[in-house]
């Protein structure tokens, strides 16, 4: 079915590899297109209850496929606007999951490979892992990810990683908020595939309506923001899923989660 990519399930959670590693995983246009794809598709499948992003090989994603940006200047700016309005549409897919997005950062991640990260909703790296914004460094700029950078890492930061298009290692990248969590090399996939393989088994409508309220949090006073929780808390209160897991609690069981459910609620 895709071409750049594999996309598999492991119990309840889809695997998202990026399969380009002879030119370490660089970012394509065909690439982008099935990865957006695959993400819509595992959001969709109520057989999945989270998802995990890695590379192929040694390398997590080296950025853009510098082949494409070679031939950038044959386009007009009209099709060069057009093919970022797509591609851009991949890197805002994190803030549009309704499941946990969690990405493996098994090796080098520069450019628009840090935006992957950045737009995950955890993120655990490599104990050998090499990140950077390089593009400067191609008198260019990390314009599309910039934002997504900036939200994780602040925006002093985000400009310093930017201007100096300098390499840091995956203890720097914890240090600075990128990733959460560092492992050693041999156990990422185990321990992505766990938090992952976690999450996946918690209530579908708790996770969907908790990343929806983060996210609208995060851009609203602080006021606002727990006003705004406080009514997603109410709907929460009258979810048959709490009601389950509150009875499975206290039953010594595993919760059987109805999900999309309200007590009180009238179908349309």
């Amino acid at each position: 079915m895709y071409s750049d990519i594999i996309y598999m399930k492991k119990d309840r959670v889809a695997v998202l590899t990026m399969n380009r590693p002879q030119i370490r995983n660089a970012l394509s246009f065909r690439m982008a297109m099935e990865m957006i794809d695959a993400l819509k598709k595992a959001d969709a499948d109520p057989e999945v209850g989270a998802v995990v992003l890695r590379g192929e090989g040694r390398a997590f994603c080296a950025g853009g496929d510098i082949s494409e940006f070679a031939t950038v200047t044959e386009k007009g700016s009209v099709e060069i606007y057009l093919e970022g309005v797509e591609t851009t549409e991949l890197f805002l897919m994190g803030d549009r999951m309704q499941k946990p997005l969690v990405a493996a950062v098994n090796g080098m991640a520069m450019g628009g490979g840090i935006g992957l990260i950045a737009m995950c909703h955890l993120a655990i790296a490599s104990d050998t892992a090499k990140l950077g914004l390089t593009e400067i460094n191609l008198a260019f700029f990390p314009y599309v990810v910039l934002p997504l950078v900036m939200r994780a890492v602040g925006y002093r930061k985000a400009l310093e990683l930017s201007l100096t298009g300098v390499q840091f290692d995956a203890f720097k990248a914890k240090e600075i908020g990128l990733v959460n969590d560092v492992v050693p090399a041999e156990k990422l996939d185990e321990e992505v595939l766990n938090i992952a393989g976690r999450m996946s088994q918690r209530s579908p409508l708790a996770l969907r309506m908790g990343l929806s309220g983060a996210l609208q949090a995060s851009k609203m006073p602080v006021a606002e923001a727990a006003a705004h929780m406080n009514i997603l808390r109410t709907v929460a209160f009258k979810s048959n899923d709490l009601e389950e897991g509150v009875r499975a609690f206290l039953e010594k069981r595993q919760p059987a989660w109805q999900s999309n459910s309200c007590k009180n609620c009238t179908k349309r």
